[in-house]
């Protein structure tokens, strides 16, 4: 049987970070408000995050491959 673990904020960035390189708890905090983040659930005032979404939102943040700075996006 698979177990859900869930990450506190602080820790979601370390694993983003350990990861793809990239990510911040500001950041996480920041896009809870604006909308521009992970999944994530409530326990009481703590968010939590899963790998599994922590994955998924990084993965749409990364661009596809490029041969420029000044190649347009997709």
């Amino acid at each position: 049987m698979h177990e859900t673990q869930f990450l506190r904020r602080k820790q979601a960035a370390q694993y983003l970070l350990s990861k793809f390189g990239f990510g911040a708890a500001r950041s996480l905090a920041k896009g809870a408000t604006t909308g521009d983040t992970p999944e994530f659930h409530k326990a009481g005032r703590l968010v939590l995050y899963t790998k599994e979404a922590l994955d998924k939102w990084a993965l749409s943040k990364i661009s596809g491959p490029k041969k420029s700075s000044s190649d347009k996006a997709a």
